[in-house]
């Protein structure tokens, strides 16, 4: 089947680009936008990160809590070092004349642009897979330095906002991770683009919509709101 040469000029390429780039950036000021005005996992999870500290801060043994952190900072530790796997083996592809060729022989619309894309993508989820891991890290020394349900020298409202700022760094923590995980969902969309660059843009259209369905409308989110509701009172 021959691709009609309206569509397999270089404008559709930087049209396709353009369009990624708007809808990555516009979706995530839209989540941003959103979350403070409805729920959503982020703005839940939040929730519940500070209502674990506040339980936290009555108990006298925070063992639990300690393997909790180190059980989701394994988590990011893995997608790090994945990414870093991953970010290499694009190098190498790079670097490589003879996989050029390759590419070219086959007829796979290979550029190299296209896979600095990839590249680009893969190194923002680096940092931001090792800044999440960073801000777990300082969550960690938090839950370690909290004051004890029988120190006197400090007052409920000290301990509530000793709660509160402790896991507003989770939540930043997990806002950073999933910074990354949103990328790696964009990176699968970039891959059409060795295809055609009008797939490309198809394929971002569907990773928003998925991302959209997983962030404000999934069963996981009905479940979590239900369980915030329940640690408010609400539901009785």
């Amino acid at each position: 089947m021959q691709i009609h040469p309206f569509l397999d000029t270089e404008i559709w390429n930087l049209i396709a680009l353009i369009f990624f780039v708007v809808i990555w950036v516009g979706y995530s000021v839209f989540a941003k936008y959103m979350a403070k005005r409805t729920h959503c996992l982020a703005s839940v999870l939040d929730l519940h990160r500070v209502s674990w500290m506040e339980r936290m801060m009555l108990r006298d043994n925070r063992i639990g809590d300690a393997a909790l952190i180190a059980n989701v900072e394994r988590n990011v530790n893995f997608m790090a070092s994945t990414t870093v796997i991953i970010i290499a083996a694009i190098l190498t592809a790079l670097t490589s004349a003879s996989k050029w060729e390759l590419f070219v022989s086959v007829g796979a619309g290979f550029n190299p642009y296209k896979l600095g894309l990839l590249l680009f993508i893969m190194v923002y989820a680096f940092f931001s897979f090792t800044w999440s891991l960073r801000q777990y890290g300082f969550g960690s020394v938090l839950v370690g330095a909290a004051p004890m349900p029988d120190q006197e020298q400090f007052n409920a409202r000290q301990r509530k906002e000793y709660a509160y700022s402790t896991g507003k760094i989770l939540d930043q923590a997990g806002h950073a991770f999933n910074y990354g995980l949103r990328a790696y969902y964009f990176s699968m969309a970039s891959l059409a683009w060795f295809i055609h660059p009008v797939l490309f843009m198809f394929a971002t259209f569907v990773v928003v919509a998925v991302l959209y369905r997983r962030e404000f409308s999934s069963k996981a989110l009905k479940l979590l709101v239900m369980d915030a509701d329940i640690l408010e009172g609400k539901i009785k």
